[in-house]
């Protein structure tokens, strides 16, 4: 199975783009909404829960993990690449979401060279919204200073909008007044964004809102599509992992935190009733 994680149910928006891209294999997902928002947590503890959810997905057969959580893949993801995974399971690989995202944002097509090819946004003011934590990483200014050095880049944090989202409170004047306490500010600027991401797999739940107010020529990116899109460049480039893989379109959920409340939430965002299931956490104790 591809394993598919995140802080809530945000990371479903990832997880049905790759079902609708990829649909034929089978996919693991899991929801941590027991400690969710993740944007608000130290960085001891986003890498302690990350590692804990992506063991796991190693467990129950995943070869292949992909942290739909930005603020996992800000702020774990880099360590568990070069530590966990050569010490203690070498054969599995974990990707994440912020270099996809970073070269969507910069207009790069899947499976780009950096450096070689051009970026189809190479100047001007590009934004993006992420938790507090996903901001304060700088995980996206590294990767466009390489990718495009000439684009500037605005972010804005918006602590608020994932647990609006978890607490299931997606439209309405209240939710109305929290968008644009983070999205004026940021357009009011003498160099708004022409290109904005929503980088929180939470904030396309919040897609109608955000829409009603960014103005209408800047482009809005969702990671979803761009994602699903890039993975399947890099299983055509990966032939050793994609044989990995089993294809009997199977789907699992399990979260943290009650199944039922999980399901309500996540069935209309999959179209689909959902089996979830329940799982502990924490599971991996070996020193790094």
């Amino acid at each position: 199975m591809i394993g598919v994680f995140d802080s809530g149910f945000g990371g479903l928006t990832v997880l049905r783009a790759l079902v609708t891209r990829l649909p034929r294999y089978d996919y693991f997902y899991l929801g941590d909404s027991a400690r969710a928002p993740y944007g608000s947590r130290s960085l001891q503890d986003v890498h302690g829960f990350t590692r804990e959810a992506v063991e796991l997905l190693f467990e129950v057969g995943c070869p292949l993990v992909l942290l739909a959580c930005n603020t996992a893949s800000a702020q774990a993801l880099r360590t568990l690449q070069q530590r966990h995974l050569p010490a203690h399971r070498p054969d599995r690989r974990i990707l994440g979401v912020v270099r996809p995202s970073a070269e969507a944002l910069a207009g790069l097509p899947p499976g780009a060279i950096p450096g070689v090819t051009e970026p189809s946004l190479t100047s001007g003011t590009v934004g993006v919204l992420g938790t507090a934590g996903t901001i304060a990483s700088g995980s996206y200014a590294l990767e466009l200073a390489k990718l495009a050095p000439r684009l500037r880049l605005v972010q804005q944090a918006c602590p608020l909008w994932v647990p609006l989202v978890e607490a299931g409170e997606t439209r309405g004047p209240g939710v109305d007044f929290f968008l644009r306490k983070y999205l004026d500010p940021l357009f009011a600027r003498p160099d708004p964004p022409s290109r904005l991401l929503l980088g929180c797999t939470h904030y396309p739940l919040l897609w109608s809102g955000i829409r009603a107010i960014v103005p209408a020529a800047v482009e809005i990116l969702a990671q979803g599509e761009l994602v699903a899109e890039r993975l399947a460049d890099w299983l055509a480039r990966h032939p050793e992992m994609e044989r990995r893989l089993s294809r009997q379109a199977k789907r699992r959920y399990a979260t943290t935190d009650d199944p039922s409340w999980f399901a309500a939430r996540g069935e209309p965002i999959m179209g689909t009733a959902l089996a979830v299931e329940r799982v502990r956490l924490p599971l991996w104790r070996a020193a790094d």
